[in-house]
């Protein structure tokens, strides 16, 4: 699992069929605080994810995983709003 953080949504009226109703989310990688910091990768929404949370992503078999994700073309999904991470004996985010 990854740390990501919702920057926006993805629209694409025309698509794969198996890609219907999909919520396409944009994110970008994250640290313990919270602060966006990697690149940005297209995910599937699995949990109702919005602009600004912190997120777990899984990306590639993993992505497929899920009830919503399972047998469609997806390489990253969504699968946890983060609402507090503790490393290292401190509060690191919460939400």
């Amino acid at each position: 699992m990854l740390i990501g953080k919702v920057i926006g949504t993805v629209v694409a009226t025309k698509k794969e069929p198996t890609l219907e109703g999909l919520k396409l989310l944009l994110l970008k990688g994250a640290d313990l605080e919270g602060n966006a910091n990697g690149g940005v990768v297209v995910a599937a929404d699995a949990v109702g994810a919005g602009i600004g949370e912190l997120v777990l992503y899984a990306a590639g078999s993993s992505a497929r995983q899920t009830v919503q994700t399972k047998d469609r073309p997806v390489d990253h999904v969504v699968m946890a709003i983060v609402d507090l991470i503790e490393a290292e004996g401190r509060t690191r985010y919460r939400k």
